[in-house]
């Protein structure tokens, strides 16, 4: 059977002390995160910029294969709400510092920011000016999920995130925008950030991945980390579809 292309991480690489016995016992915790993931979500680059250097030791730290999604500060998607500013010059050199363990970049968008195409359209041009590898988009106000919202993001290659649980319409739990990836955010349900998936969740939504990363590369990250719940669940699917 065909690897399937398919990665599986956290929002962040911290391993709470109920799960050690699943990574080796030295090393930084990246180190022996990415001793068992092939994938991690960066969230502290949303709200501080990192050294190029730093990206580039933690390159060093991972092993081949493995991959960095990469949250685009606040700064940008919060504060300049993606209208024009230095603060994309700033940022892109750390992710790009990572060479072939750079991911996707990941856009996370306020609830309070609708589609206003003209600006996004000068964004997505300007980013698409200085990066051309993958981008993600997490909206979530109901002006983005539309046919011309689909199209828009389409034209510039940035694919929609999947979320559970799906806000603000049903329609954010399904990857949506440009086809070339599928990356879905498991936040926790029914308490966000915290609560564990069941097994029983955990494997429908296995059979629907295999299917769906036969067909083009998949990024499942799990963002229940407040209480340690991302690391099992990764663990547990993992093991379904990888191991």
């Amino acid at each position: 059977m065909a690897r399937l292309a398919l990665r599986i991480g956290c929002a962040g690489w911290s391993i709470p002390a109920a799960y050690r016995a699943r990574f080796p016992v030295t090393g930084s915790h990246l180190s022996r995160y990415a001793a068992v993931f092939d994938a991690v979500e960066l969230d502290s680059s949303f709200y501080r910029l990192h050294r190029a250097a730093t990206y580039a030791r933690w390159a060093r730290t991972v092993p081949p294969g493995f991959q960095f999604a990469v949250k685009v500060p606040r700064t940008i998607t919060h504060g300049d709400r993606l209208r024009p500013s230095p603060r994309l010059e700033e940022f892109l050199p750390g992710p790009l510092a990572l060479e072939d363990r750079l991911g996707p970049l990941l856009l996370q968008l306020p609830p309070s920011l609708g589609l206003e195409p003209e600006t996004v359209r000068a964004f997505c041009a300007g980013l698409r000016d200085r990066f051309r590898g993958t981008v993600v988009c997490e909206p979530r106000h109901p002006s983005w999920f539309t046919p011309a919202a689909e199209r828009l993001l389409a034209a510039f290659e940035i694919a929609r995130v999947a979320a559970d649980p799906p806000a603000p319409v049903a329609e954010a739990g399904e990857p949506g925008g440009w086809p070339g990836i599928a990356y879905y955010r498991l936040h926790g349900s029914p308490e966000r950030y915290r609560s564990a998936y069941s097994e029983a969740f955990l494997a429908r939504f296995a059979e629907g991945l295999r299917r769906e990363a036969r067909a083009r590369p998949v990024w499942v990250i799990f963002n229940n980390t407040a209480s340690g719940a991302a690391i099992a669940n990764a663990c547990w699917l993992r093991e379904r579809l990888v191991a």
